[in-house]
């Protein structure tokens, strides 16, 4: 996927931290959030445990941009991962069952998390991000810097320190050179105002004008460590390396849209336009967007939009029945893609009957590389033979 990284100003309207108690930010709830399950109340499974090296899957709509492994807790979890007592701190939500922790850390290692927004932002829309953040008790310190980043594409690396901008510039045809850069988010909590509060929840908000075409947003610490804002209170245990936040009620509204707002997931609006009138048994179509773990059949959430738009689509068709079909490139044995496209193709299945939908209307069949639809010589040709299908059995 291509990822574009879309420069927009800074504008910082308001802090809220230390007047949480005063209630003093009002969030109109008649207003839509144009986050997907910003209070992390949906999810797939209740979460297990703390992974220093895992990936944020089961909560949905929201997942790690980095290697830095951003954690889940819910009072439903395990022991590691209840609420209101885990094993990172204690900590009651401040709305509902859930909430997400990252690192913000004294030290270069950063976590974030990252989701789409419902629709993308238009140009001059106001928007206005409100989120709340506590402390751990257990962290070594606090940070003030934690931030909303909004970009056009979603922002990736490989790392588990902090997420920077990076440019590759060509200097010729046999050599290159990366260009590293630290992102401006558009709403940042100030420097001057670390977050140490480990009973309360604080308030992060802040307003700003956007550019068009924003469809991401990006949640954590983007400031270096020497420009974070780092203090150490006293009432902190320090058993854990760095400064730890619970994060909650992610909220981000559009404070100038007069007319309703169009959500981009929903079917009737523009998902499969171009091929809903010709709907027949026997057609196929490509799913767009569904992501695995590598050499796995663990879905990745950064496929919940296109499975969630499946999910409406077979809603608003009661009497359709499908089969999701699994496909692999060429590389590797038969045998062993035979059994990774079909364990893929019925974790999808999983999880749309997760989601309501009868199993008597799905089936799943793995078919390897025998269906290419491109050439595997070439990687890009390879990427669009791993994919997932559905086709119509009856309607």
């Amino acid at each position: 996927m291509k990822r574009i990284w879309l420069t927009l100003p800074l504008f910082l309207l308001l802090y809220c931290g230390e007047l949480l108690a005063q209630d003093t930010v009002k969030i109109d709830t008649s207003r839509v959030n144009l986050v997907f399950n910003g209070s992390f109340e949906e999810y797939r499974f209740c979460p297990k445990r703390v992974d220093a090296l895992g990936i944020l899957i089961n909560v949905d709509g929201w997942y790690q941009p980095t290697r830095g492994s951003a954690d889940y807790f819910n009072v439903c979890g395990s022991r590691e991962c209840g609420v209101p007592v885990n094993k990172l701190g204690e900590q009651m939500p401040h709305e509902g069952d859930g909430y997400c922790g990252i690192y913000c850390s004294k030290n270069d290692y950063r976590e974030y998390l990252q989701t789409r927004l419902r629709r993308k932002l238009r140009t001059g829309d106001s928007i206005r991000l409100t989120f709340y953040v506590s402390l751990s008790e257990q962290s070594a310190g606090a940070v003030a810097t934690l931030a909303g980043l909004f970009t056009e594409d979603d922002v990736y690396d490989t790392v588990r320190s902090i997420l920077l901008h990076k440019e590759y510039e060509k200097l010729s045809d046999e050599v290159s050179q990366v260009i590293a850069t630290t992102y401006t988010p558009q709403v940042l909590n100030p420097v001057s105002a670390p977050l140490t509060d480990t009973k309360n929840w604080q308030c992060v908000t802040g307003t700003f004008v956007a550019e068009g075409g924003e469809q991401f947003i990006t949640i954590g610490n983007f400031n270096t460590a020497e420009r974070s804002g780092y203090v150490e209170p006293d009432s902190l245990t320090r058993l854990l390396p760095g400064a730890y936040y619970y994060i909650d009620d992610i909220f981000v509204e559009c404070l100038n849209c007069s007319s309703p707002i169009v959500d981009d997931m929903n079917v009737d609006s523009n998902y499969l336009s171009d091929v809903q009138p010709s709907f027949s048994v026997g057609s196929s179509f490509v799913l767009k967007d569904i992501f695995f773990e590598f050499d796995k059949s663990t879905i990745l959430q950064q496929s919940y939009f296109e499975l969630m738009r499946l999910v409406s689509l077979l809603k608003a068709y009661p009497d359709m029945r499908i089969e999701i079909g699994g496909h692999t490139d060429a590389k590797g044995s038969d045998s062993y893609n035979l059994r990774l496209s079909e364990n893929r193709a019925k974790s999808v299945v999983d999880y749309l009957v997760s989601k309501g939908l009868s199993e008597n209307r799905l089936q799943y069949k793995g078919y390897g590389k025998m269906k290419p639809i491109d050439t595997n010589d070439t990687e890009e040709g390879r990427a669009k033979n791993r994919r997932v299908e559905f086709k119509i059995i009856s309607m």
